[in-house]
């Protein structure tokens, strides 16, 4: 058993094997690999900053010693805190690329034909730093909707910014095969482009900043609706649901893009516009929102409204529970490199508690990762011990 845990301790070890250590040769009394992968695992078991990582590290030194190599014992808080805050956070994230891919492959072989991957910004509200001239931490990540995955991350400090974090983004992911969807802030015949020629297809949303094409649509959209929809090859798809209190009832068409939209030609791929009607019923108050969206799917509105409910995911399962099981939102980190390579380590561990198959929730598997080395190590490892 002991054995099968230091194999599969190794397999994650590797990953950080390239890692640049960023400290000078005089603070090099622990190894730069150990550091972050006590880091790691004390994140999944729930610590929130460099002290309760050390602290934890502290109180599981016998184990630590016997998987990791640690020459002077466990690091301290500062070793913790100057090796997070001085490690470049795109080399940092770079290293999970391979362990990401890995995960993504043996999530998929569970049968998605088509991933989803969401791509949508995160603010940390109490990360600024007014003193310092800080704004709080905004970050766009990359979701895989049914896989539970963030494969990729960039931050800035300010949602404007989020036009121009997308792209980037966007490079950090293998797109091929995938659906990639956008809500309406970042929809842009620039980011069509990049989806399509990276072998993606997308479902992106329209709103004003988009405003001469988005009153086309619009208008297009009322016009069919005056005939039913009956000239325009339109598909549909109904769904009704029913719980907590709620009834919601949300209306899918997709039909062919028509060529005289302004600018047609300029979205590359665009085949099908969507039109996505929803009505909820809740405490005797009703609802309704209609959004409308550019795809380079083919006809398929089932597909269509799959990914447009998929796209949720990233609030519903990657944010929502960011601030919930990790309390990310009241995160007071300030540092810079510190509070964006402490994000990424919060959406790794949340991509791997995600990957169990039991039906704990997520904050129980976290606080299973405290309580049982056992059950750390197969988390972290993927491996039964």
């Amino acid at each position: 058993m002991a054995d099968g845990i230091r194999r599969g301790l190794d397999e994650v070890v590797v990953h950080f094997a390239e890692l640049e250590d960023p400290r000078s040769e005089i603070n090099l009394r622990h190894p730069l690999v150990s550091v972050v992968v006590i880091a790691l695992m004390a994140v999944l078991a729930g610590a929130s900053g460099p002290t309760a990582i050390a602290k934890w590290a502290l109180i599981k030194e016998s184990l630590l010693k016997g998987l990791l190599p640690l020459p002077n014992g466990v690091p301290r808080k500062d070793v913790f805190r100057r090796v997070l805050a001085t490690l470049q956070p795109d080399a940092f994230q770079a290293c999970f690329a391979n362990w990401l891919q890995s995960l993504r492959v043996a999530a998929a072989a569970t049968g998605v034909d088509q991933p989803v991957l969401a791509i949508d910004g995160k603010t940390l509200r109490h990360s600024h730093d007014k003193r310092k001239g800080l704004g709080a931490l905004h970050s766009v990540s990359v979701w895989a909707s049914e896989l539970g995955l963030t494969l990729a991350q960039v931050a800035t400090d300010e949602k404007s910014n989020e036009i121009t974090a997308i792209p980037e983004v966007l490079k950090l992911v293998d797109l091929r095969g995938a659906i990639i969807t956008i809500d309406a802030m970042g929809t842009g015949r620039a980011l069509a482009k990049d989806i399509v020629d990276g072998g993606g297809d997308y479902v992106l949303a329209l709103k004003g900043n988009q405003e001469t094409l988005h009153e086309a649509v619009v208008a297009y959209v009322n016009e069919q609706m005056q005939t039913d929809f009956a000239h325009v090859g339109a598909r549909r798809h109904l769904t009704k649901e029913t719980g907590h209190g709620r009834q919601e009832t949300r209306h899918y068409v997709q039909m062919p893009a028509p060529k005289t939209l302004p600018g047609f030609g300029r979205w590359k791929g665009l085949l099908t516009l969507g039109v996505a009607m929803s009505y909820c019923l809740r405490d005797g108050k009703e609802t309704a929102e209609v959004r409308c969206y550019l795809s380079s799917l083919a006809l398929g509105v089932k597909r269509f409204a799959h990914a447009v409910r998929a796209h949720w995911g990233i609030e519903n399962s990657c944010h929502w529970s960011l601030d919930v099981t990790y309390r990310e939102d009241e995160s007071r980190i300030r540092n810079e490199h510190l509070r964006e390579n402490f994000a990424w380590l919060n959406r790794f561990t949340l991509s791997l508690l995600k990957q169990h198959p039991g039906k704990d929730s997520l904050a129980m598997k976290r606080r299973a990762c405290g309580w049982s080395n056992e059950f750390l190590i197969h988390i972290l490892t993927g491996q039964t011990t």
